[in-house]
C-alpha cells in the first residue's frame, strides 16, 4: 500500500541525496507532488467554501495581507502574532481592524484549542503572509508554541496547502536552508518580491503581483488573473520588415 502511494506521486529525486534519509525521501513523496504540496478538495473549491487560514506575523509587509482578504473566496481565519500586530497598525490605516472587517473570523494566537489546530474536519489551507524569519524557522524545525505555527504543522502533515510569503533582506544561510527544508516538506516559498516588467503604475500594482503569486501557489489562477494581468511577453519589432 506503501508503495502504491509512493509510485502514484510524479516526484523525480536522485537517492542517495546528501543530507535525506530513506523516511525522509518517502514523508517527501507521500506530500508532495514537483514540490508542492498536494491538491485540495476541488469539489470544496468549486463551491467557494474552502477555508483559508491568513496569518500575519511581524515582518513588515501587511498590505499583501490586506489585498488577499480582499480577493480570497470561501471563509477567512485571520491570525496575527503579536508583533505582527505592532507591524500591523504601524503599516496599515485603520490597522487590525483593516484586516478583521475583510476575513470571516479573527482567532487568537495563544488559543491552541482552536478548531483550526486540528486536522480532523475539512480541508483547509494556509497563508503566512508576511511571513517573519522567526515563524519560518519554527516551522522548518517542527515547532507549534502557539496558533501560527501549530495550523502550519497541521498544513504540512496533513498534506494541505501551506504558502510562505518571507520578507527578508539579505538572507543569512540558516534562512535558505530553513526555506529549503520547508520546500521539501511540501510547503510554497512566495518572496514578497514584486516584478517590473509589467511596468506597474502605483504601488497597488506591485502588491497585486505578489498577491498574484500567492493565488497561483494556493490554485486559484482564475482570481489571480483579476489581479493581475497575464504576461504576453515583450514586444519586439519584426525582423520580416519590406
Amino acid at each position: 500500500m506503501l508503495l502504491t502511494a509512493v509510485q502514484s506521486v510524479s516526484l523525480t529525486v536522485v537517492w542517495p541525496r546528501s543530507g535525506i534519509n530513506g523516511l525522509e525521501l518517502i514523508a517527501i513523496a507521500l506530500i508532495s507532488r514537483n514540490g508542492m504540496a498536494l491538491p485540495r478538495d476541488d469539489d470544496l473549491m468549486a463551491k467557494g467554501t474552502m477555508t483559508t487560514i491568513v496569518a500575519v506575523t511581524g515582518a513588515t509587509g501587511a498590505v499583501y495581507a490586506k489585498r488577499l482578504l480582499e480577493l480570497l473566496p470561501g471563509k477567512k481565519m485571520l491570525v496575527v502574532t503579536a508583533h505582527g500586530k505592532e507591524v500591523v497598525e504601524h503599516e496599515l490605516e485603520g490597522g487590525l481592524g483593516a484586516l478583521q472587517e475583510r476575513a470571516t473570523e479573527l482567532l487568537d494566537n495563544d488559543d491552541l484549542g482552536a478548531e483550526v489546530s486540528s486536522g480532523t474536519g475539512p480541508g483547509r489551507q494556509m497563508v503566512i503572509v508576511p511571513c517573519s524569519m522567526n515563524t519560518l524557522s519554527k516551522i522548518a524545525c517542527g515547532l507549534a508554541d502557539n496558533l501560527v505555527t501549530r495550523a502550519a504543522s497541521v498544513c504540512l502533515k496533513e498534506g494541505w496547502r501551506l504558502v510562505l510569503v518571507p520578507r527578508e533582506s539579505p538572507l543569512s544561510l540558516i534562512h535558505i536552508e530553513n526555506m529549503s527544508r520547508l520546500k521539501r516538506a511540501g510547503a510554497a516559498i512566495v518572496p514578497a518580491s514584486p516584478g517590473f516588467y509589467g511596468k506597474p503604475q502605483s504601488i497597488e500594482d506591485l502588491v497585486d503581483f505578489v498577491v498574484g503569486k500567492v493565488l497561483n501557489a494556493l490554485g486559484m489562477e482564475d482570481i489571480a488573473r483579476e489581479a493581475v494581468k497575464p504576461w504576453r511577453g515583450m514586444k519586439r519589432e519584426s525582423k520580416n520588415k519590406h
